[in-house]
């Protein structure tokens, strides 16, 4: 015990962390095995728990099976749980829960939650993961209350409520989990309005990340005092779902609310009103493209992230305009422009790989659907068109895998096994012919 823990202290944050993810899914889909979690007469086979842990906690929303129809109501406190861990982040709870215990929190600590959170330096940490968790039990606790007079109109009171909490974690983590049973998901509530924009403000405030939210706080809501990351974060999200909006409205047959829904739900968040597979393939390839950008860093959500697409667009127009990408009066850090090409690439080719695996092991589903379930899993979103409880146990677990790289992160994954010291040696430069 003592070599594992000495081990530990000497791994790198982003390794610790990934690792962290790991043994949450374990242990999560081992819950989910006991008898206690499962309903009489209900079937669960290891690959379905370990299925929905790692859709849970890498707060995707992907079901193999039906979460109501299978599991106790322990069982979706379960789920619950791992959604809560996994959109907060393994090393934010566990600071929280040291912070709780009156404990003194130590640099190893302190070093995790700032490469989780993606934060610059050490100072404040402590008081950012409180805010964090403060922020967190306001808005979910809000978006329940707001729910339950939804639900309550349909349900017995208990039930209701336990739904309405349940609702509120998932959304304001940017994972579509429903426990309204029968793979229905929201479709129920399609012309609800309480609903529908309660769902949506939970969705894009979780998307947006804690830092943005603290930020817009902190500066009162004045978009012109808000940090650089803030502003691009923030115009980015509105053109973004703008843009899914007005497409959507051109491409299906759906009411104006349901467009705006789900072009805010693809965002990572993966709850819909609509019947994914009666789409278009112009609509599902809209909902594709803004599943892969996703949300924003720091967030609950995943995808190749609003900054890495804005710094890509940048880099476009600095190619033409033959200036320094920038905005807003500011220039971007090579690190960042260097980066973001990087990040999409790698997730390119995280979708690429996962999939051509899944054409050839499910032939009878058509490109359109084996690309949409991917990038689903990817930007871990959790919508899909219906394909995923008929999939085989090698293409669920190839899905596992996939929503693990776009929980953690390709390039993070990447990193954390290439550990090659950089060298001193530098060649001469030769320019090569691009395009």
């Amino acid at each position: 015990m003592a070599t594992m823990v000495s081990y530990l202290k000497k791994q790198p944050p982003g390794r610790l962390i990934t690792l962290g993810f790991a043994a949450v899914i374990l242990i999560g889909s081992g819950l989910l095995m006991l008898p206690a979690a499962i309903k009489p007469g209900a079937e669960v086979a290891y690959i379905d728990a370990l299925f929905t842990s790692t859709s849970a906690v890498c707060v995707t929303g992907l079901i193999s099976i039906d979460v109501y129809d299978h599991f106790t109501v322990f069982g979706q406190a379960v789920v619950a749980g791992l959604i809560q861990i996994g959109g907060l982040g393994v090393t934010s709870v566990g600071v929280g829960l040291i912070l709780a215990a009156g404990r003194r929190v130590g640099i190893k600590g302190r070093l995790l939650v700032k490469e989780a959170l993606n934060v610059d330096s050490f100072k404040g940490i402590v008081r950012l993961v409180k805010a964090v968790l403060l922020m967190t039990l306001c808005f979910e606790g809000a978006g329940a209350v707001l729910s339950f007079l939804v639900f309550i109109q349909d349900y017995p009171p208990l039930r209701a409520l336990w739904i309405s909490v349940f609702h509120s974690i998932a959304a304001f983590n940017n994972s579509g989990f429903d426990i309204l049973g029968g793979l229905r998901n929201l479709i129920p509530y399609q012309t609800d309005v309480l609903l529908n924009l309660t769902t949506c403000g939970l969705i894009i405030f979780g998307g947006l990340g804690f830092l943005v939210m603290l930020d817009m706080g902190r500066c009162h809501f004045s978009f012109r005092r808000l940090t650089l990351h803030s502003k691009v974060v923030i115009s980015t999200t509105i053109a973004l779902l703008t843009v899914g909006t007005l497409l959507l409205k051109a491409t299906e047959d759906m009411s104006w609310m349901g467009c705006f829904f789900h072009s805010v739900s693809a965002r990572t968040a993966g709850f819909s009103t609509y019947p994914m597979g009666e789409l278009t393939n112009a609509g599902l390839f809209t909902l594709t493209v803004l599943m892969f950008i996703g949300a924003s860093p720091g967030s609950t959500g995943g995808g190749i992230k609003t900054t890495t697409f804005f710094a890509l667009m940048q880099d476009v127009r600095s190619v033409f305009t033959k200036q320094r990408p920038g905005a807003f009066h500011r220039t971007i850090s090579a690190e960042s422009m260097g980066k973001a090409p990087v990040i999409a690439l790698l997730s390119t080719l995280v979708v690429f790989v996962s999939t051509f695996l899944l054409c050839v092991l499910e032939p009878e589903c058509t490109f359109i659907q084996l690309v949409f379930e991917v990038v689903s899993a990817f930007g871990t979103v959790g919508l899909s068109t219906g394909i995923t409880p008929g999939l085989s146990v090698l293409s669920k677990t190839i899905l596992i895998l996939t929503m693990f790289a776009g929980r953690v992160g390709a390039f993070t994954l990447l990193s954390i096994w290439i550990d090659r010291p950089q060298s001193g040696i530098r060649y001469s430069e030769e320019s090569i012919t691009i395009g």
